[in-house]
Order: structure tokens, then C-alpha cells, then sequence
């Protein structure tokens, strides 16, 4: 086997990170570049990886996400070489500020863990906060962060699996989460699936087989539509690219739980990008919006000539974007196939900002050399009237760790963070038309306490519909609150609740529960055969979690000590209860051959069974007792094969 060379590999990357940047930085800036990598390839030069490689391929590779990825400039460059060179060598933060300049010592300092001594979940919350200060001053050294942890993913295999659970925990809970506040829309799908295939890898090699199969059977069909779509385009005089994204294996199955669907019921599995020129970079940012708004509808008015629009699907981010800053226009047709197609209207300044997000607000053009530049990034210039429209989230940060200093709401403060301010938003209104934005799987009990109402709030109407506070609002629902000020929350809405406000009124009212020895997590509810991990709990007892659950990958993210490899094996004597949903064609003896595949053909015990039929199709939910994972996949299997069945979900 032949002996890696890494110095000349390393020596490589450096090289052609500089000539790729070099259109764009100085030849003094260059030249600190170098002396910043061979001042950490000293530094680091007696330690390895896990996976055996010297060390300096972490920072060199941290360093070249920062420049070619995330188009960064000199200083921010300099500091992913030296990101862990405070924290891991003998060097100090001073030598750092003396050689390289103040502006490299804060971006070093703010990234570099400090010295904690006491419990772990204190520790991890103390990292994040030192982090998330550094918003009120500059966002660089955030994105620094999120480059280190980018990198750290990538070459995660190396870990133990104990681990991989932990740094795949924080992500998805943390990193992953706050790169799509950021609009860094790539950052944030490939940290998730990386995440998923080491927290759930046979859950995510099935996906894969299933999208990449989905891929080849739709690829013809794929083509044709979309060279219609452009011939369209092109003779109304319209120049756009094309592309088909597909959704990844994270995305696909974040459906399957939610809307209870098996992947070939998950809508939408992919979407058509439409992409045109924009010739409108030099003027204004409200020129540009009327400019791309017009655009959009001639392409809108244009493919609805020529294809079915589904009723109530357009929906418009360019008057209304996200809070962080992502623009497109929505729409589904129908396709000459028969199947509704989604399909993203959208300028090349809108993808340039899906995959650099608030970084483009601070890229420039230099009129004279095409020369782009990201200078400083105090989120707060009160002259950069695009950058404080699109990221009036960070002010909400600022109120919420106020709020949380007053009212000794420390514990909590990272649940908040992520369900408050990084998670997906939607947008809800009160009948008079004003707006509230709530995380997504928001309720209309977190809608009354966003809106202070909700100490007595009993009921809700929605959209003119009575519902209650439990019920998750959607993206423009209309929310009208019912008081009683007689009426008080119950303890238990705790976890039906997102948002800080919310929470932090309902905590008090919680009921603690005294854990057994060893247990499985109620809300997950593994299996022998899933993907599982263990928690130790502050009374020492085990909790068993699948790998997928929220509430571990919470705990793993800021007590990451505490888990703990387990092995959950199947026993003759242990059975689980489990649901599972069938909907299909209705036909005589569809109950009978549904029982018997269950009973007679498995072995199963059945416990509940409710079947109903309407209009020739019967939605059937069935309650059995399995004792492992593969038993229920089996019965799922035996149950989608039935004649008539045209759906099944666990």
C-alpha cells in the first residue's frame, strides 16, 4: 500500500485555495495567508487526527471552506488556519493578536472554547453563548464556526460511535438549525444529512437506494417536461437555466414523520428550478425586488398559459422573504404526465443568495476588475439598510437573552434558542391582518403567548374554525384567541409548545416524573433492531432513545458525556405495542385478508383494530404487538401487499 504523502498534499491545497482567491486579495494579503498556515502547520505539526492524518488538514480544510465556499476575505481566512491553535497548542492569544493583527485576534478568540469546569450540559451551554454573543458584534466569527464544524462532519466516520452521536447531535440541534437562519441554505442541507446518515445509518443507505432509484425512473420523463418548459420560455423571449433538485435523504424522511406517508407518498420528492439572468445587479434593492416581482409573473403568466395551476399553491417569497432573506417564487402545475410539479421562479442574484445568504449582502463588485470583496460584518450598520430588513431576528435574539437574564430563565436557554429563533418560520395573522411569526409546528397557544395573551387563553379559531390551542398552525392561517379569565394552561401543554415565551410560562406547572432504572424514551419508542442509543439520566437510570428522537439529539447536544453505546436486543418474551396505518380501495374480504396476513401468516397479536369506508376507499388503523423493529417491517411489508392496499405507514 502506497505511503501518503501529506506534506505535498497539504502544500496543494493551500496552493490552490491561494490561486482561486487571487483575483480577489491583495498581494500583502496573500502573503499573511501563507504565514498563518505555516505558523499552524508548526503549531500543530506533533498531533494527528483520529483517523491518523496530521492535524493541519483540519484547519487548512477549515480554511479553504472559508474562502472558496463561503467567498471570505483575508482575515477571516487567516483565522481558520489558527481557529485551534489557542486551544490545543501552547501558543497564546496575544502572540495570535501581535502577528496577525487585532481584527484575527477577536475572530481567533471568539472561536476558541474556553476553560470550563463543572457539569458538561453547563459546558456545551457555555459554548454556544459565547458564540451567539458574538452577533451583537460581528458575524464572521460565526461563520467560522460553522465552517469548523462543516469540516468536522465530513470526516466524521472516524469517530466512535458514542461520539459521532454526540457532534451529530449538536448539529442538528444547533449548527444545522442556525446556518438556515443565516440563509446558508447548502450549509445547512448537507450538515442535516450529514447529521442523519451517522445518527441513523441504515435509515439513511435505504432512503439513498429509494431517491436514487426515484431518479432513474423519473429521468426521461424529467428531461422531456423541462425542454418543453424552456421551448416555452425561449419563444416568449425568456432565457432561463434549469435545474432539478431532489431532495435529500434528511428532507424526504422529515416528511414520512410528519404526514405518517412511506417514501413513495411523500409529495414533492424533488423541484424545478427556474433560473433566469438578472440584469439588474447595479441598481437599488427596492428596484431589484420590483424588477425580479415582475420577472417572476411574466415567467408565472407564461407557464399557466400552457399548464394547470393547482388552486392556492403560488406562494410568493419575493414580496414577503424569509427572515432570512431566502426569495422565490412558488408555484405547482400540472405536467403533461398527470402529476403536479413544483417549480421555484427565481434570479440568479436569489440563488447567489440560497447558498451565501447574509454574505452577499456584504460582497461588492468592483466595477473596474469583477473583483468581489466581503469586508466587515457588523450586523449592525445602520447604513446597510438590506442587511438589517432581512435579519431583524438577531434584534429578537437580543430581547430573548435579556428576558432570560431577568427572569432566571437559564435552564431554558438553549431549547429556546433553537425552537425561537433558527428553526423554519411561517407567518400567521389576526383578523385585523397583522403579522406574527412563529416556528414552524408552532401552535396557537405559542401564537397567544407570542401575542400576550396566552395566561388565559382557552380556545382558538382558526381560519373561522373552532380548534384547540394544541392545534399546529400553518403558514398564513388566521388565528383568532378565546380568553377566560378563569381559564389557567395546563402543565402537560409544556411539550406541545415551541417558543420561548411559551415555555418558559409553562415550565413551573410541570409535574416532574420519577424515572425507572432502565427504560425506553416515551416519546420515541424504539425497538430492538432500531437504530438506538442510551442517555444516563441525572438519577443514574438508562434511557434507551432511537438515534432519530429530538429529545436525545437535545441531550446529546448539550450533555454529550452523558451517552452511552447500548445494545437493545430482541427477546422471545418482550412484545411492544405498535399502530400502523392502511388506506386503500375497498373490496369484500379486505378486513378478513388484512387480519389474517397479521395473525395467521405472522403470528401477531392484533389488540384494537378501526376500520372505515367512504366512498369506496376504507382507512383502516390497526393496533398490534411486535418484538422487534424487523417484525414490524415485515408486517408492513406483508400488509402492503395485499390487493387493494394502496398506502401503509407506521
Amino acid at each position: 500500500m502506497a505511503t501518503i504523502d501529506y506534506d505535498k498534499m497539504v502544500n496543494e491545497l493551500v496552493d490552490d485555495m491561494i490561486q482561486r482567491i487571487a483575483y480577489r486579495t491583495t498581494d500583502e494579503d496573500i502573503l499573511r495567508i501563507r504565514d498563518a498556515f505555516e505558523f499552524a502547520r508548526e503549531a500543530h505539526a506533533p498531533q494527528r487526527r483520529k483517523s491518523g492524518e496530521p492535524y493541519i488538514i483540519h484547519p487548512v480544510s477549515v480554511a479553504r471552506i472559508i474562502a472558496i465556499e463561503l467567498q471570505m476575505t483575508a482575515n477571516p481566512i487567516i483565522a481558520g488556519f489558527l481557529h485551534d491553535v489557542v486551544e490545543d497548542t501552547p501558543h497564546t492569544i496575544e502572540e495570535i493578536r501581535e502577528r496577525f493583527g487585532e481584527d484575527v485576534g477577536f475572530l481567533v478568540d471568539v472561536v476558541t472554547k474556553r476553560k470550563y469546569v463543572g457539569d458538561d450540559g453547563r459546558k456545551q451551554e457555555s459554548n454556544f453563548r459565547q458564540l451567539l454573543k458574538s452577533l451583537h458584534y460581528d458575524i464572521r466569527a460565526v461563520l467560522i464556526k460553522l465552517a469548523d464544524r462543516l469540516h468536522n462532519m465530513r470526516t466524521l466516520a472516524s469517530m466512535k460511535v458514542e461520539k459521532q452521536m454526540k457532534i451529530a447531535g449538536e448539529t442538528d440541534y444547533f449548527y444545522a438549525p442556525f446556518a438556515n437562519r443565516l440563509g446558508l441554505h447548502s450549509v445547512r442541507r448537507e450538515l442535516e444529512n450529514l447529521s442523519f446518515q451517522f445518527r441513523c445509518p441504515d435509515r439513511y443507505e435505504r432512503l439513498m437506494k429509494l431517491l436514487e432509484k426515484d431518479k432513474r425512473d423519473n429521468e426521461a420523463r424529467l428531461a422531456d417536461l423541462v425542454d418543453h418548459v424552456k421551448k416555452i420560455l425561449k419563444k416568449r423571449g425568456v432565457n432561463a437555466r434549469t435545474e432539478i433538485r431532489w431532495r435529500q435523504p434528511y428532507s424526504i424522511y422529515q416528511s414520512m414523520r410528519r404526514h405518517g406517508r412511506d417514501f413513495h407518498h411523500v409529495d414533492y420528492r424533488h423541484v424545478i428550478r427556474l433560473i433566469y439572468d438578472d440584469d439588474s445587479r447595479k441598481e437599488g434593492s427596492a428596484k431589484k425586488v420590483l424588477n425580479d416581482k415582475s420577472t417572476c409573473l411574466k415567467i408565472y403568466s407564461i407557464l399557466t398559459d400552457h399548464f394547470k395551476e393547482r388552486p392556492g399553491s403560488m406562494i410568493n417569497y419575493i414580496d414577503n422573504p424569509k427572515e432570512n432573506g431566502y426569495q422565490s417564487l412558488h408555484i405547482r402545475l400540472l405536467a403533461d404526465h398527470g402529476e403536479w410539479e413544483e417549480f421555484h421562479i427565481s434570479s440568479e442574484r436569489m440563488v447567489k443568495r440560497s447558498r451565501l445568504g447574509l454574505i452577499l449582502d456584504h460582497i461588492e463588485p468592483d466595477e473596474k476588475e469583477g473583483v468581489e470583496v466581503v469586508e466587515s460584518m457588523n450586523v449592525y450598520d445602520s447604513e446597510t439598510e438590506v442587511q438589517h430588513r432581512d435579519f431583524k431576528w438577531i434584534d429578537k435574539f437580543k430581547l430573548m437573552l435579556q428576558d432570560i437574564a431577568e427572569n432566571n430563565g437559564d435552564a431554558l436557554f438553549m431549547d429556546s434558542v433553537v425552537s425561537t429563533l433558527y428553526s423554519e418560520d411561517i407567518t400567521v395573522y389576526d383578523v385585523h391582518g397583522n403579522a406574527t411569526r412563529l416556528p414552524m409546528r408552532g401552535t396557537a397557544l405559542d401564537y397567544a403567548f407570542e401575542i400576550g395573551l396566552g395566561e388565559h387563553a382557552q380556545y382558538a379559531r382558526i381560519n373561522g374554525r373552532l380548534q384547540s390551542l394544541k392545534t399546529e398552525l400553518q403558514h398564513g392561517d388566521c388565528v383568532e384567541i378565546g380568553v377566560n379569565p378563569n381559564f389557567e394552561p395546563h402543565g402537560e401543554w409544556y411539550n406541545w409548545v415551541k417558543t420561548y415565551k411559551a415555555k418558559n410560562y409553562l415550565k413551573p406547572l410541570c409535574r416532574p416524573q420519577m424515572a425507572g432504572k432502565y427504560h425506553r424514551c416515551e416519546f420515541c419508542k424504539p425497538l430492538p433492531g432500531h437504530e438506538v442509543i442510551g442517555f444516563t439520566d441525572i438519577d443514574g437510570s438508562v434511557t434507551v432513545h432511537r438515534r432519530d428522537c429530538q429529545h436525545v439529539i437535545s441531550q446529546a447536544a448539550q450533555m454529550g458525556d452523558r451517552i452511552e453505546k447500548v445494545v437493545f436486543p430482541a427477546c422471545e418474551t418482550c412484545s411492544y405495542p405498535v399502530s400502523t396505518h392502511i388506506r386503500g380501495v375497498d373490496r369484500y374480504h379486505i378486513l378478513q385478508d388484512i387480519v389474517t396476513s397479521l395473525s395467521d401468516k405472522l403470528g401477531i397479536i392484533l389488540t384494537g383494530l378501526n376500520i372505515e369506508c367512504k366512498d369506496e376507499i376504507f382507512d383502516c388503523t390497526i393496533q398490534y404487538q411486535v418484538h422487534s423493529a424487523d417484525e414490524l417491517r415485515t408486517a408492513v411489508k406483508y400488509l402492503a401487499s395485499i390487493d387493494g392496499v394502496d398506502e401503509v405507514s407506521k
